[in-house]
């Protein structure tokens, strides 16, 4: 009888292709991407001649459009009962955008690039997510959630290093610009090749908006509490595009400023998964309040720093203070609102969170060309001790 028993032992449940193939897809569009916005905003002030207002206003519109798409894009991709052909469309309108940024010669046509690609990305972020559900085995599905988010992030750390690498032989910006278009185009013929479309496709239902303006009164008081503490915190988060004109301003030169970016993202990585796995066991505004005073003593010492050390620590509590609040934020969010309802939970959190991304952009522009770019700092060390005024008012 007992002879039976190895022969009885399931097959470990192995990720599937697709899921490789998509997180293969993040890493080469975010390396393609963060290559590109971690010499962005050196390229449009001291290339094109840009105020630090513009750029604010294109980073604001850019981020705030693509948390507003997003919205919408995970509903549409319900209706169409399809997810593929939404991906290609988002990453196609990201890839196509690459080469617009060499190209530039003025701030008119990276807003239009910028547009295009944050377009893109918010058109493909939700159907991406529901596309992973699909195919994912019930068992290993956070495994699966787990890896796709996990070669995203390696994108983003290898896609400034790259830059450095580039710069350092060729010493011009727009011609390392180039060699963003080449792993966004990798990308793309990832989804035409390696992406599958999930066998276990239902009906095309009717479509239903994300947002259901007559059930807001049927939302807690808690839920009110976490999306105005969210609007308020991202006040004060604004464009990281402002970290990479800072480290310009002490001192690091052209090639060098992309540093910024892989040392906030590795600081990022390292902190987002420990953070999840307290939020778990320990009280999650809590939690929200350690990001909240990281991001507090943040703003505190970019404002203040003097040399190129100061303002990476000041960096790296940039990247913790992104890791303690980005997921325990959605946390709290899911937490908080009625089962039935997540969907327009989330979209009216992402829709005053985009609002609120854009005025954030633009009054630290606002703020860095008119008065200095210390006050820029200082407001987000202002609004972000306001926001945790509201969390610890919140809990008593």
């Amino acid at each position: 009888m007992s002879s039976e028993s190895p022969g009885t032992q399931a097959e470990p449940i192995r990720i599937p292709r697709t899921i490789w193939a998509l997180g293969f897809v993040s890493l080469f569009m975010d390396l393609s991407s963060e290559l590109v916005h971690s010499l962005l905003p050196v390229f449009l002030v001291t290339t094109l001649g840009a105020s630090a207002l513009t750029v604010g206003v294109i980073e604001g519109i850019a981020e705030s459009t693509a948390m507003l798409v997003k919205i919408f894009s995970g509903a549409i991709s319900d209706f169409m009962g399809r997810r593929k052909g939404l991906l290609l469309l988002g990453y196609g309108l990201a890839a196509l955008s690459k080469p617009l940024f060499p190209l530039a010669h003025s701030a008119d046509v990276v807003f239009i690039a910028r547009f295009l690609d944050r377009i893109g990305k918010g058109i493909r972020g939700a159907p991406r997510d529901a596309l992973v559900a699909d195919v994912s085995p019930a068992e290993i599905r956070g495994a699966c959630f787990g890896l796709r988010q996990s070669m995203d992030t390696v994108g983003a750390v290898l896609g400034p290093a790259l830059a450095i690498l580039l710069m350092l032989w060729l010493a011009d910006i727009q011609r390392v610009l180039w060699f963003a278009v080449i792993p966004a185009t990798i990308a793309v013929a990832l989804i035409v090749t390696g992406v599958k479309e999930s066998t276990h496709v239902s009906s095309t239902p009717k479509f239903r908006s994300p947002i259901h303006w007559s059930v807001l009164h049927d939302f807690s008081s808690g839920y009110w509490w976490v999306v105005i503490i969210g609007g308020v915190f991202t006040l004060a988060r604004f464009s990281e595009a402002f970290l990479v004109l800072r480290a310009q301003q002490a001192g690091l030169s052209v090639t060098w400023v992309p540093l910024v970016m892989v040392i906030m993202s590795l600081f990022y990585a390292l902190s987002a998964y420990p953070a999840g796995w307290l939020s778990d066991r320990v009280s999650r505004t809590k939690l929200l309040c350690v990001g909240m005073g990281l991001l507090i003593l943040a703003d505190l010492v970019l404002a203040q720093s003097s040399s190129v050390i100061t303002m990476m620590l000041g960096v790296a509590l940039w990247g913790l203070h992104m890791g303690f609040s980005q997921g325990i934020l959605a946390s709290l969010v899911a937490d908080k609102s009625p089962r039935e309802l997540k969907g327009t939970a989330f979209g009216i959190f992402n829709l005053v969170s985009g609002v609120c991304m854009l005025m954030a952009s633009v009054l630290a522009g606002g703020l860095w060309q008119s008065i200095g770019s210390d006050s820029t700092f200082l407001m987000g060390a202002v609004i972000a001790s306001t926001a945790l005024l509201l969390l610890l008012l919140k809990k008593q």
